[in-house]
């Protein structure tokens, strides 16, 4: 049975906000920190020495990401901790894992 359009593009609003986050997702860098976070809560610190670049750098992906509405983050102390604010996006990187990363 073949989808017609009307059925997939239920809200335009919903497609915009599908394009930006897809968009920002496709650098290899903020990609690489959204795989890191998964379901977890991560302080910037920790980003940065498992990913293995420069805070600054760093911080300027986290921002885009927090712009798009794809992250949250949370302050405790002198730390700032940052994870996925969506659930639909945990999937869609749970799913692209699957996808990508499985080893055959």
């Amino acid at each position: 049975m073949d989808a017609k359009i009307e059925d997939i593009l239920y809200d335009e609003n919903d497609i915009a906000k599908a394009a930006r986050c897809l968009k920002a997702m496709s650098h290899p860098l903020r990609l690489k920190i959204l795989c890191l976070l998964g379901k977890n809560s991560i302080s910037v610190q920790d980003i940065v020495e498992q990913v293995g670049t420069s805070q600054s750098n760093i911080s300027q992906h986290l921002s885009i990401l927090r712009e798009k509405n794809i992250l949250g983050s949370k302050k405790e102390a002198n730390r700032v901790y940052y994870y996925i604010d969506d659930e639909r996006m945990i999937l869609l990187i749970e799913m692209m894992r699957d996808v990508f990363c499985s080893k055959h």
